[in-house]
């Protein structure tokens, strides 16, 4: 959020519902990681595609 002197505020908090981008739901845009620090991480993310 800019401050009127035009200084970028960073210490607003917001969450996810009140985000502009999750507020509408985002339980469908996070992905699930699974793994550890030693095996390496997976990021699983199911997309639509409409045709």
């Amino acid at each position: 959020m800019l401050t009127r002197s035009g200084i970028v505020r960073s210490d607003i908090r917001t969450s996810l519902s009140t985000d502009n981008v999750f507020r509408d739901g985002y339980s469908l845009q996070l992905s699930s990681v699974t793994g550890s620090v030693t095996a390496g991480y997976v990021a699983t993310l199911i997309v639509g595609v409409a045709v």
